[in-house]
């Protein structure tokens, strides 16, 4: 293996890289220079075309993207294009919205490269639950009100109930971020308070976090199923849950991008 000194990525090696929330400002300085260095990015349906417009025109772009049931290649296929281009000797990158290592499916693409014994290295992204928090003017944490932080995925396979802890969940000193969480916020409004946490929780649905088309809702969690079926579009959903949400900033309100609904 031979490396270009005037580039960050070796041949045949592989970068699973951060994109973030989707503003491409959000992007690091080294997700940037990876992408100035590689010959063929492997690209998600999340990664926004500001992001992808940063990189050089003479690398080859690949879309990949799953996104709702509207798969267009299976996490397999990802896998094997990804190993395959690597070991032809290019510089690969495999872009992923946010952070690789949060709800990346990155394990799988890390073991297939060790498995054809391709070197690769992972490269960190602003995760959108930041990128929310940001939106809302709001830390995530609040001290002697949410003590801890958890992220959690709301996906399941088709056919397949939504097998979360709930009791754990339910803890109202805990800000909880659940990503892909929109299809079934009102099961989860439903199984957290029936698990304890009282209905006037705060909440907050923010979609297209980070970008100039975001929109931001907040309310109560006795009210979620119904803002996600009412006031949000086909744009990727974030749902934040906690006191801690109750301390939304309003400088949004002067822009247009926060809606209030039903506050407690």
């Amino acid at each position: 293996m031979t490396t270009d000194r005037n580039a960050m990525i070796a041949t045949g090696e592989v970068w699973l890289v951060g994109a973030g929330p989707g503003d491409p400002d959000l992007l690091t300085r080294k997700a940037e220079r990876l992408l100035n260095s590689c010959d063929v990015v492997f690209h998600d349906a999340l990664v926004g075309p500001g992001v992808l417009d940063l990189i050089p025109a003479g690398v080859r772009l690949v879309h990949v993207g799953k996104r709702s049931g509207r798969h267009s290649k299976d996490q397999k296929t990802i896998d094997a294009l990804i190993v395959e281009a690597a070991l032809a000797g290019n510089r690969v990158v495999r872009l992923k919205g946010g952070d690789p290592a949060i709800f990346g499916r990155a394990t799988e693409e890390l073991e297939a490269c060790r498995a054809a014994g391709v070197t690769v290295r992972i490269c960190p992204g602003i995760t959108a639950a930041s990128a929310a928090a940001a939106d809302l003017s709001l830390s995530l944490t609040l001290r002697g009100l949410a003590r801890k932080l958890t992220f959690v995925t709301a996906h399941a396979r088709a056919g397949e109930a939504l097998d979360l802890d709930w009791q754990t969940l339910a803890d109202p000193q805990a800000t909880l971020a659940i990503y892909m969480g929109k299809a079934a916020a009102a099961e989860v409004s439903r199984q957290l308070m029936d698990h304890g946490l009282a209905g006037h929780t705060p909440v907050a649905i923010v979609e297209n976090a980070s970008l100039p088309t975001a929109r931001v809702f907040t309310g109560r969690l006795d009210l979620l199923g119904i803002m996600a079926t009412t006031a949000i579009g086909d744009g990727p959903a974030l749902l934040l849950i906690g006191e801690a949400v109750g301390m939304a900033g309003t400088a949004h309100n002067e822009t247009g991008k926060m809606d209030m609904l039903a506050r407690p």
